[in-house]
């Protein structure tokens, strides 16, 4: 069977479109192949399917749904495992990795400088969407963050192929396809260059530095920010006509890296700032990156104080040679408007500090969860302790999806740190059968390994919240991930006690909206931030 969800929601099979029955039954198909291959627990289904108006007797009507779906599929497609169903899916039945995998494969090539070969798979995978991502559901809530996931990596592959094809010298054809790309994504600072590249390439001189300054403006208006420093070292060398610019000195390289990276800080006030950049610091440096200092207020009065503040904080940090660049503006959706910056950033991970609320609560306010829902890449919350992150960096590891963004982020800093890395799991209970998690550990082990070069040492503690507490007591940076239901079960009681009881500074990591560059290859996209340069 062939699974579609790059436009309308469609399966196929060889006697054609397979008819699904009602909307109930295409929704909870939909729900089941954005997490294809995983169980999804019944109470997450009905909470999608329904939401606030379940029905009162939702556990029965979420079966019938699921009967529905399994007598349109073929037999043992959709299968029931505890708490919940998971639909099984062969490899490249589903559009979307057919996608993906074409998309990789097309980076490498162009990566070696293959570029003909890589525009020709990328045109291939892009030519596999219908439409807007599961365009039949655009209003359902269940799929307002795949949508935009799935936009932003449709986009990314556009930009890719646009490197290739100017690698190729085919920039008058891409002329009015970047006009229209930079009108629909303004603060996007990838297609301005490739515009400002296509232009003057095209011996279009002028208007390239016309754009140039359309996107200083666009920056400077919404986000209040200028370009990065890669933009303007276009601009100047477009207005020096340097020759390094025409395709005949960049085509035998290889096409080269446009995108800038950047770690986004967002600071909610004054008195967490040094404890965010202790952590944020290490990270920029391996490799390199810019970092953004943002600090979004509530009315224009708090501007130019802020403004004083963020400008003195780029200077220290510029006198240590770390790349900075700051943002603040007013807004009264600061959750919002932080996605949407890491969004048009092109971020790799989101760096803030724990809200009290999060902390007293549990559960994330209406802010933290737009926060937390809408932002594409790793959300890293830091819960500061008096100790600033010295000493080893422990993660605790079960192999879940989320533990992998931990996992990602604790090597990160770890290695830039020049730290130990340990992975904590549980020991054995002979009573109750239970193995211990050595062998878990080592598979994680061995991912950071193979990825980063350095090795991360397993640790066994005793089951339960006191033996993490316990392990952590030496620690100079707990790592722990989030849950993916955090938006229904908040922190959880394990992960709230760690939050306010363990000894070191705390980073809370919540997954982004794709898997990390050291998630199994099961699940592993490399439309993401990765520790590899």
């Amino acid at each position: 069977m062939d699974f579609r969800i790059l436009g309308p929601l469609e399966v196929w099979d060889a006697g054609g479109e397979v008819s699904l029955g009602g909307p109930k039954p295409r929704a909870l198909l939909a729900v089941l192949l954005l997490h294809p291959n995983e169980v999804v627990s019944a109470d997450l289904l009905i909470d999608e399917l329904w939401g606030e108006d379940s029905p009162e007797r939702a556990a029965a009507a979420l079966r019938v749904n699921v009967s529905r779906l399994r007598k349109a599929l073929e037999q043992d497609v959709v299968t029931t495992r505890s708490p919940g169903y998971a639909i099984q899916i062969k490899p490249d039945a589903l559009d979307l990795h057919r996608f993906e995998r074409l998309v990789d494969e097309g980076r490498s090539l162009l990566a070696r400088g293959l570029a003909a070969d890589a525009a020709v798979l990328l045109r291939d995978a892009l030519s596999l969407w219908r439409g807007p991502a599961l365009a039949d559901f655009a209003y359902e809530s269940f799929a307002q963050a795949a949508i935009g996931r799935l936009e932003e990596i449709r986009l990314g592959a556009i930009e890719l192929r646009i490197d290739a094809d100017l690698a190729l010298g085919r920039h008058d054809e891409l002329v009015a396809e970047l006009e229209a790309l930079v009108a629909e994504h303004p603060l996007r600072e990838h297609l301005w260059r490739n515009l400002m590249t296509a232009l003057y390439r095209s011996g279009r001189q002028a208007e390239s530095l016309d754009a140039y300054q359309h996107a200083r403006r666009a920056l400077v208006d919404e986000l209040g920010i200028d370009p990065s420093p890669g933009l303007q070292e276009l601009e100047r060398a477009i207005l020096r006509q340097d020759p390094s610019l025409d395709v005949e000195a960049t085509a035998p390289a290889g096409v080269r890296r446009a995108t800038e990276r950047s770690i986004l800080v967002a600071f909610t006030s004054e008195t967490y700032a040094d404890a965010l950049l202790a952590v944020a610091e290490p990270l920029v440096g391996q490799p390199p990156r810019v970092m953004i200092l943002a600090r979004l207020v509530s009315n224009a009065a708090e501007l130019g104080p802020v403004s004083t503040w963020l400008e003195e904080r780029r200077s220290v940090l510029d006198a240590r040679g770390v790349q900075a660049r700051v943002a603040s503006f007013t807004s009264t959706a600061p959750g919002e408007e932080l996605a949407r910056l890491a969004g048009e950033l092109d971020v790799d991970v989101l760096l803030a500090n724990v809200p009290d609320g999060l902390l007293a609560e549990g559960a994330p306010d209406r802010q933290l969860r737009a926060l937390l829902a809408e932002t594409p890449c790793d959300v890293a919350l830091l819960v500061p302790r008096d100790a600033t992150p010295e000493g080893s960096v422990l993660v605790p590891f079960g192999g879940a999806e989320h533990d992998w963004a931990a996992v990602e982020l604790g090597a990160w800093f770890a290695r830039a740190a020049g730290t130990p890395l340990r992975l904590v799991g549980t020991s054995a209970v002979p009573e109750q059968g239970k193995r211990d998690a050595s062998r878990l550990l080592s598979h994680g082990a061995l991912a950071v390994q193979r990825v980063l070069g350095i090795s991360a040492e397993p640790l066994l503690t005793t089951p339960g919240e006191e033996g993490m507490l316990e392990a952590s007591r030496d620690a100079g940076l707990l790592v722990v991930g989030l849950s993916t239901r955090w938006h229904r079960e908040g922190l959880g009681s394990a992960r709230l006690r760690l939050a306010r009881e363990a000894t070191p500074p705390t980073l809370l990591v919540r997954r982004g909206l794709r898997p990390g560059g050291l998630a199994p290859p099961t699940a592993l996209t490399h439309f993401t931030w990765s520790m590899r340069p």
